[in-house]
């Protein structure tokens, strides 16, 4: 869907790692080997995104940190389309808010961290979760986004005990009570 709106590739993967988990940060060398594609071409488009304010960048020693400016006026909307495109605006719809008491969703693994990727790691936190039926949307969630969707159901107490040892940049909180 997007690649037919944004012909840059390079482009799409910057939106996706930036605007998908607004807490990622990175550097054109990180960018490169990540990505695997050259600096120049990349340099191009974090230019293109800093000259538009959409990304803001500082200088740690010798490199240069690019986050995503999340007080841009299009963040939410460039935020919006991105989550439309991985298909987790429709897992949440169709899942999260009907298999019981559920407090949070996250989403962590390569999809939190902005890399485009055919599976999506979730973390459910809740009480009372209907399994049977959790599995079941979850099924046809996959078919709607042709992704395939890992998860981890915790109750809250277990969740509150190991949720310190989650990174900011390793987890999204998608969706909270």
């Amino acid at each position: 869907m997007i690649d037919s709106l944004i012909t840059s590739q390079t482009r799409i993967k910057l939106l996706m790692k930036f605007f998908l988990n607004p807490n990622s940060t990175s550097y054109l060398r990180g960018l490169e080997a990540e990505f695997k594609e050259s600096t120049n071409a990349i340099r191009i488009e974090l230019n293109r995104f800093e000259k538009a304010k959409l990304l803001k960048a500082k200088y740690v020693k010798n490199k240069k940190i690019f986050t995503a400016n999340t007080k841009h006026p299009l963040f939410n909307d460039i935020n919006s389309i991105i989550l439309k495109h991985t298909g987790l605006d429709q897992v949440i719809e169709r899942v999260a808010k009907k298999i019981g008491d559920i407090k949070e969703v996250y989403i962590t693994g390569d999809i939190a961290k902005g890399k485009n990727t055919k599976i999506i790691d979730l973390i459910f936190v809740g009480d009372n979760i209907d399994k049977t039926y959790l599995l079941q949307l979850i099924e046809k969630a996959e078919k709607i986004i042709k992704r395939k969707i890992r998860f981890i159901l915790y109750d809250t107490t277990e969740f509150t005990e190991i949720k310190t040892t989650f990174k900011p940049s390793d987890t999204l909180l998608l969706w909270r009570t």
